[in-house]
C-alpha cells in the first residue's frame, strides 16, 4: 500500500517537472523530481533491479529536459552514481561517459573532475587500482582548473590522498609519500582534522613500508595527536585505530614486550569486540604472537589464538585468518607437533590465495619450506615464483604511475611556459607601444622646432621619410610574402603529414584494448609531442632545429616510409646505392626531397589508394634522380587544376633548381620523376660518389 502511495506521488511529481520543463525554466519541482526518483531507485531495496532502474530513467528524462547545463551535469552525475550504487556498472558507465563529454564541452570542470572521481572509486572498489589511479589523477586535472577557495583545495587534496594510497599498496613508497605530503599541506591550511589524522596515518603506514620503523612510529604520534580534538564515535574509532598501528609496528619491528603491552591496552577498551570486531580479532592474534616471542607462554598464546580463529570463523574475517593460522602453526612446530603445524600451515596458505594476500603467502611459504622437509623445494619454488610475480607488478604498476605524473607535469609545464611566453610577448609589446609612443613625441617636438627655422628644409625631410616607409614597407611585405609561403609549406608537407599517418594508426586501435594496442597508442602520443616540437620550431623559425631531424638522409627516408606503413595498407620499398654517403648531400637538397616524397606518400595513400609505393634513388653523373611510383588509381594529369599538394611539390623542385615529371593514368598509378643538381657540402665536396664503379650494388629495403 505504501509503496503504491509513493509511486503515485513521483507519478504526479513527474508530471509537474514535465509541464515546467516544457516552459524552459528550471524549477524546484524539476529538481525535487529528479531528487525523489534517485532516492526511491536507491533506498527501494525490496523491489526488482529493473523497477529500480525505471526510476533512474523517468530521471533521465526530466534531467535531459533542463535547460541550464549546470544543473543538468549534476543531477546527470548524481542518476550516474545512483546507477553505480544499485549496482549497475553498464548504466553507470555510460551516464558516466556522457557526464564527463559534456562537462569537457561546457567547461564545467567540478562536474568533469567528480565523473572522474566517481570512475576512480568505481574501478577501485573492483579492484582495478591502476585504471583507479589514472582517473584521480585526471579528477585532479580538472579541479586544478577552478578558481582557488577551500572547496576546490579540498577537492585536489582528497584526489592526492586517494592517489598517495594506491601508490602506497604497490609499494611506490617515493610517489605515495610526495603525494600525501602534498594532501597534508592542504589540509593543514584548511584545518581539516580529521583528515590530518589521515594523512599522518597514512604516512606512518608508508615509512613502516620502507623500513624505518622511527619514522613510522613518530607519525602515529602525530596522528594520535590530532584524535584529541574530535569527539563521540570517531574519537574512540581513531584512537583505536591508531594504538592498534602504533602496536603493530612494535611488533614488526620484533619490539615484543612493547608489541604485548600496546595491545593488552586495546583490548581493554570497553565494548571494542562489539564496535569492531575485526579489529579486536587481529588484535588478540597480535598479542597471542607477542606474547609467544617475548614470554614463550604457549599455552596462553594458543588459547588467545583459538579466541580469534573461531572469531573470524564467526564474522566471516578470512583476511586475517590466515595469519592467525601461520602463527598457531608456529606455537605447535616449537611444541614439537609438526603434523598438525604443517596441516594449519597449509590452512594459512590456502586462506591467504584465496583472499589474494600475498604478502601473508610469502610469510607462510617461508614457513612451510622450514616445516615440511619433503616438500620444502616445491614451496621453495612456489615462493621464489610468486616473489617475483609480485616485483614485477609492482614495477609495473609503479612505472605507470610515474608515467601518469610525468605526462602531467608536462602539461602543467607547457602551460607555464605558453603562459610565461605570453606575459613575455605582452610585456615587449607594451614596451614598444611605449618606445614609439615616445620617439613619436620626440619626433614631433623636434618637427616642431624644425619647422621653426625653415619650411622648406622640414618639407624636403617628410619627402625623405615618406620614401623610407614606403622601401621599407614593400621590403618588409616581400620579406612577410616569402616567409608565408615557406610555413605553409612547412605545415602541409610536414606536420600535416604527420598527423595524418597519426590520426589513421590511432583510429584504427581505437577500438582495441590489449597490451600491445595501450602501447602503441602511448608511443604516438610520443610522436604527437614530436609534431607539436615540429610546429613550435616552424613558429619560431628555428630552422637548425629542422634542419639536424634530416642529417641522416637514408634513416630519415626509411622512417617516413615505415610510417606510411603503419598509418595506411600500403607496402612501401626505397631502393638507393649503398656506396653513395647521401648525407654528405646540400641541406637543402635534402629537406626539399624528404618533403617532396612525404607530400608524395600522403597523395599515393589518401587519395590514390595504392597498395604498393616504390621510392628510387638514382645518381646519373652530376644529376640526382627521385622517383616515386605507385598503383594507385591514378589521375588525369591535363584535366582539373593542381591540388595543394602538387604546387608544394613543384615549388620544392623550383627551390632547387630540378625539374618535376609527373606520368599519371587512370586505374593505372602514378609516377613522379624529380631529376636534382647535385649539390655537397663544402667541405666534403671533393668526395662525391662514383657510380660507375663494376661493384656498384642497389640495397632495397623495405620500410
Amino acid at each position: 500500500m505504501k509503496i503504491g502511495y509513493f509511486t503515485i506521488v513521483l507519478i504526479l511529481l513527474v508530471g509537474c517537472a514535465k509541464n515546467t520543463a516544457e516552459n524552459g525554466v528550471p524549477s524546484s519541482q524539476e529538481t525535487e523530481a529528479i531528487t525523489q526518483l534517485i532516492r526511491s531507485a536507491r533506498d527501494s531495496t525490496n523491489l526488482p533491479l529493473e523497477e529500480r532502474k525505471q526510476f533512474l530513467q523517468k530521471a533521465e528524462e526530466i534531467t535531459f529536459s533542463l535547460p541550464n547545463d549546470s544543473l543538468l551535469l549534476t543531477s546527470l552525475s548524481d542518476i550516474s552514481l545512483a546507477y553505480r550504487d544499485l549496482p549497475d556498472s553498464t548504466d553507470f558507465r555510460k551516464t558516466n561517459k556522457q557526464v564527463m563529454f559534456m562537462s569537457q564541452e561546457t567547461g564545467l570542470y567540478t562536474t568533469l573532475g567528480n565523473s572522474h572521481w566517481d570512475l576512480a572509486t568505481f574501478f577501485k572498489n573492483n579492484g582495478v587500482l591502476d585504471s583507479a589511479f589514472f582517473h584521480y589523477q585526471k579528477a585532479l586535472n580538472s579541479f586544478e582548473l577552478l578558481p582557488v577557495d577551500p572547496t576546490s583545495r579540498s577537492l585536489k587534496a582528497k584526489m592526492l590522498y586517494s592517489m598517495g594510497k594506491i601508490q602506497d599498496s604497490y609499494k611506490d613508497y617515493l610517489g605515495a609519500e610526495i603525494s600525501i605530503t602534498e594532501a597534508l599541506r592542504i589540509f593543514t591550511d584548511l584545518k581539516d582534522t580529521k583528515r590530518i589524522y589521515n594523512c599522518y596515518n597514512v604516512l606512518g603506514i608508508i615509512a613502516s613500508g620502507m623500513g624505518n620503523s622511527d619514522k613510522s612510529l613518530e607519525y602515529f604520534q602525530k596522528a594520535r595527536s590530532y584524535v584529541e580534538d574530535m569527539e563521540g564515535m570517531d574519537r574512540i574509532k581513531y584512537t583505536e585505530q591508531t594504538q592498534n598501528n602504533i602496536a603493530h609496528e612494535f611488533l614488526k619491528k620484533e619490539d615484543y614486550g612493547r608489541a604485548k603491552v600496546a595491545f593488552g591496552e586495546l583490548l581493554q577498551n570497553k565494548d571494542i569486540y562489539t564496535r569492531n570486531p575485526e579489529l579486536y580479532s587481529l588484535s588478540l592474534s597480535s598479542r597471542a604472537y607477542s606474547l609467544y616471542k617475548d614470554e614463550n607462554d604457549l599455552e596462553k598464546s594458543k588459547k588467545l589464538l583459538e579466541q580469534a580463529i573461531k572469531i573470524n570463523d564467526s564474522i566471516d574475517y578470512s583476511f586475517d585468518q590466515p595469519r592467525a593460522k601461520q602463527y598457531y602453526a608456529e606455537i605447535l612446530a616449537d611444541e614439537g607437533d609438526t603434523a598438525k603445524a604443517i596441516a594449519y600451515a597449509q590452512e594459512s596458505h590456502d586462506l591467504a590465495k584465496q583472499t589474494y594476500n600475498n604478502d601473508r603467502l610469502l610469510e607462510v611459504l617461508r614457513l612451510l619450506t622450514k616445516l615440511d622437509g619433503n616438500n620444502a623445494m616445491a614451496y621453495s619454488n612456489e615462493y621464489f615464483d610468486l616473489n617475483e610475480t609480485i616485483k614485477a607488478e609492482e614495477r609495473t604498476k609503479r612505472d605507470k604511475f610515474a608515467r601518469i605524473r610525468m605526462e602531467t607535469d608536462e602539461i602543467k609545464q607547457e602551460n607555464v611556459v605558453l603562459t610565461r611566453q605570453s606575459q613575455i610577448w605582452a610585456g615587449v609589446s607594451v614596451l614598444t607601444v611605449i618606445l614609439l609612443l615616445g620617439g613619436y613625441i620626440i619626433s614631433v617636438q623636434k618637427i616642431s622646432n624644425d619647422r621653426l627655422k625653415s619650411e622648406e628644409k622640414q618639407q624636403k625631410l617628410n619627402q625623405k621619410v615618406y620614401d623610407l616607409m614606403l622601401q621599407q614597407q614593400g621590403k618588409f611585405q616581400e620579406g612577410k610574402q616569402l616567409e608565408q609561403k615557406r610555413i605553409s609549406e612547412e605545415l602541409h608537407d610536414g606536420v600535416l603529414g604527420e598527423m595524418l599517418g597519426i590520426r589513421l594508426i590511432l583510429s584504427s586501435l581505437n577500438n582495441k584494448d590489449d597490451e600491445g594496442s595501450v602501447q602503441k597508442r602511448s608511443d604516438f602520443l610520443e610522436r604527437l609531442q614530436h609534431v607539436e616540437e615540429d610546429i613550435r620550431t616552424i613558429s619560431h623559425e628555428l630552422n637548425d632545429a629542422a634542419y639536424k631531424k634530416f642529417h641522416n638522409f637514408i634513416l630519415s627516408v626509411e622512417a617516413l616510409l615505415s610510417e606510411t606503413e603503419d598509418s595506411s595498407m600500403a607496402k612501401c620499398s626505397l631502393t638507393y646505392n649503398n656506396k653513395v654517403n647521401w648525407d654528405r648531400l646540400w641541406m637543402e637538397i635534402k629537406i626539399n626531397v624528404i618533403r617532396i616524397i612525404q607530400e608524395s606518400l600522403k597523395n599515393s595513400t589518401t587519395h590514390g589508394h595504392s597498395e604498393n609505393i616504390k621510392v628510387a634513388f638514382d645518381l646519373q653523373g652530376d644529376k640526382l634522380k627521385v622517383t616515386i611510383a605507385d598503383d594507385g588509381i591514378g589521375f588525369d594529369v591535363n584535366k582539373g587544376k593542381k591540388g595543394i599538394g602538387l604546387k608544394n611539390i613543384a615549388s620544392r623542385v623550383e627551390k632547387i633548381n630540378g625539374t618535376l615529371a609527373v606520368d599519371s593514368t587512370k586505374d593505372k598509378g602514378t609516377t613522379i620523376v624529380v631529376t636534382i643538381p647535385c649539390k655537397y657540402e663544402e667541405a666534403e665536396a671533393a668526395a662525391a660518389p662514383n657510380t660507375d664503379d663494376e661493384d656498384f650494388e642497389q640495397e632495397v629495403i623495405n620500410a
